[in-house]
């Protein structure tokens, strides 16, 4: 072998040895790798693995069902089926949403809704793109899932209320969080679908209490994000049963009775201050806004001159009218003037230049106090209400509960105005006038309150306890005595007994349709506008007479039975005119419901079966003057056409 080739051969070897070596170290750090990834990072890469493979999603929880007090439910769960999907799983949202649409009709609106939702929320969360789906639509969505990445069926549980309406107000309702809730709370769970939080009324108060605890379901999905197994779930644990005071059989009658008119009744225990009956009609119906009310009915809530959205019971603010002249009573009994001390009604009282008149315009003649509430003479309220004055007045409304906010679970309350001459400073910095201790004296003037005050104030009288409204269920408080002599108190029931059943009370139309209970009540009319001159001229001389919005509030207040009261209630009807015949009527038949139910129930039937004929009538009398009137209008047309030929 020649010089030459021998070193060709070194060469080789040399090259041979640094190509070995480094194949050795790339081996050796590739196997070194491998060991620090399947041995020291083994945790990290099997949990991203996992990742890839397993989905976990959360489960709203199911909301705690809301109860009356015999356990019957006013809000519960039922089970809905939705339609979900998951945005980073979708690769065309338009295509998919096309394809749904061949299956389940979505509207241009829904479309806009699931595209807005996509872009609000993070790709992982899933977007509602249906609800409330049958079962033949949940299943065919079903066997369409091998086209449609990304879509996912869900079952879940949605809020209903058996009452709708009934308890509308008194319950509230639950929706979707707000964006400004979820970036509030930073709760994940705010933004899955299905997931919903209390609006308003006790759903709302006690939202935390009925919201429960989110669980968990981990599915094995493939490479589309399709589900292809449940492998673990953690149960939702759902909210606390919240049981009421509420008797749902009477809250359900009390709202059916109201029928059409804008009404609210208050009915409470006198002995527990458990509040019965609490309806403000009309309503919102709570299932139509836990599903996302449509815009077209939002618009005819907020157009009705009813206010179907304002919770008349404890908002709504209404002179309490006669209904207060037993308080004013009291007052007169504290400062000591006899309850026979007699007052002469000529139908009106003179105070300087002005006359403030007994709704009476002929008088009452001689009265006594016990006469003077049985017939609401004015004149008779008049004349000690200014004997006492207005500080003696509002002190005794205070004491009876008006005036007052209630520890109750409900978002908002009105306290109402119960005045004199520190309220009047307060407000208008001017001093308090003579004339207007005789407005307060008769529920009228700066006075105003709520139909919860006043079956508050009902009751009070009726016991003689300073009872406080309640409306959670529970032990039975104790409650102190109101300081009020049993004597004074006697007069005052034993007057507003003859108010409904002596005959020649206010309030005969309220006598319960059974002989063996008797209810004891007071009316009132709270005037809403003056019958001014230019409504004289035009023949409108009565409250009865003025467009609807005009006319006077009918209240009622009453307890019954009237020798042992246990009962108390309060009725107000928007615009009814006359306590007598719009309120009275009411409290007989929800107070009746309490002692004879079957009784009730029948004349709620032909109520109801009269009120169908007649709004049958009407509608009939419409469309009959509407065909005349398009008639006519085709005859003037016809007629115009034929002179203009010739």
């Amino acid at each position: 072998m020649s010089q030459t080739e021998v070193d060709r051969e070194l060469r080789f070897s040399r090259r041979a040895m640094f190509l070995g070596a480094g194949m050795a170290f790339t081996g050796l750090s590739l196997a070194a790798r491998m060991a620090w990834l399947s041995i020291f990072e083994e945790q990290k890469y099997r949990t991203l693995a996992e990742d890839n493979r397993v989905s976990v999603r959360l489960v709203p929880p199911r909301r705690g069902w809301i109860v009356d007090r015999s356990g019957k439910p006013l809000a519960l769960n039922r089970p809905d089926y939705r339609l979900e999907l998951v945005p980073e799983q979708v690769t065309d949202l338009d295509a998919t949403l096309a394809a749904i649409s061949k299956v389940l009709p979505l509207s241009p609106e829904d479309i806009a809704r699931v595209h807005q939702a996509v872009a609000q929320v993070p790709g992982y969360v899933p977007v509602e793109v249906a609800k409330g789906l049958d079962w033949q639509s949940f299943a065919a969505i079903n066997v369409r899932l091998p086209e449609l990445a990304g879509v996912q069926p869900v079952r879940g549980f949605a809020r209903y209320y058996p009452d709708g309406p009934a308890v509308g107000h008194l319950l509230g309702y639950v929706a979707k969080p707000t964006r400004e809730q979820f970036l509030a709370s930073k709760d994940p769970l705010y933004v899955f679908p299905g997931f919903r939080i209390g609006k308003d009324g006790i759903e709302k108060t006690l939202d935390e209490t009925l919201r429960g605890t989110a669980g968990a379901r981990r599915v094995e999905v493939n490479a589309r994000g399709r589900i292809l197994r449940d492998l673990e779930d953690v149960a939702d644990q759902q909210g606390q049963t919240v049981k009421l005071t509420i008797n749902r059989d009477l809250q359900s009658f009390a709202a059916r009775r109201i029928g059409d008119e804008s009404a609210s009744v208050v009915v409470m225990d006198c002995w527990t201050g458990d509040l019965l009956c609490m309806v403000s009609m009309p309503a919102f119906d709570p299932n139509s806004f836990s599903q996302g009310i449509t815009q077209a009915n939002w618009s005819t809530l907020m157009a009705s001159d009813h206010h179907p959205l304002i919770n008349k019971s404890v908002q709504g603010l209404y002179p309490p009218g006669s209904t207060f002249k037993p308080v004013t009573a009291l007052a007169i009994l504290d400062a000591g003037i006899s309850p026979d001390e007699p007052c002469t009604c000529t139908g009106g009282y003179r105070l300087g230049r002005h006359t403030f008149h007994c709704w009476r315009h002929r008088g009452h003649g001689g009265i006594s106090m016990s006469n003077g509430i049985t017939q609401s003479c004015d004149v008779y309220f008049y004349t000690f209400g200014r004997a006492i004055g207005a500080e003696k007045i509002a002190s005794m409304a205070r004491r009876l509960g008006l005036g007052q906010e209630f520890d109750l679970p409900i978002p908002t309350q009105r306290d109402g105005i119960v005045p004199d001459q520190a309220w009047k400073q307060k407000r208008f910095k001017r001093d308090w006038l003579p004339g207007e201790t005789l407005n307060a004296a008769i529920g009228q003037g700066y006075m105003v309150t709520t139909p919860l005050q006043l079956a508050v104030m009902t009751a009070r009288i009726a016991s003689g306890q300073s009872v406080v409204p309640r409306l959670l269920s529970g032990k039975a408080p104790t409650f102190q005595s109101l300081g009020i002599p049993d004597d004074h108190l006697a007069i005052i029931r034993t007057a507003m007994n003859d108010v409904v059943n002596s005959g020649r009370g206010t309030a005969i139309g309220a006598r319960l349709r059974f002989p063996e209970v008797q209810m004891a009540g007071k009316t009132g009319s709270a005037q809403v506008r003056r019958i001014t001159m230019a409504d004289r001229r035009a023949g409108r001389t009565s409250s009865d007479d003025l467009p609807w919005k005009f006319r006077d509030h009918a209240l009622f207040v009453g307890f019954a039975p009237a020798d042992a009261p246990r009962y108390a209630a309060a009725v107000i009807v928007e615009h009814g005119s006359h306590g007598g015949t719009a309120a009275a009527p009411i409290a007989r038949d929800v107070l009746t419901y309490l002692f004879e139910p079957q009784t009730a129930m029948r004349t709620l039937t032909i109520m109801e079966a009269d009120w169908a004929a007649k709004k049958a009538r009407v509608a009939a009398a419409e469309a009959e003057a509407e065909r005349q009137a398009t008639t006519l209008s085709d005859t003037v047309r016809t007629a115009t056409g034929a002179a203009s030929v010739g």
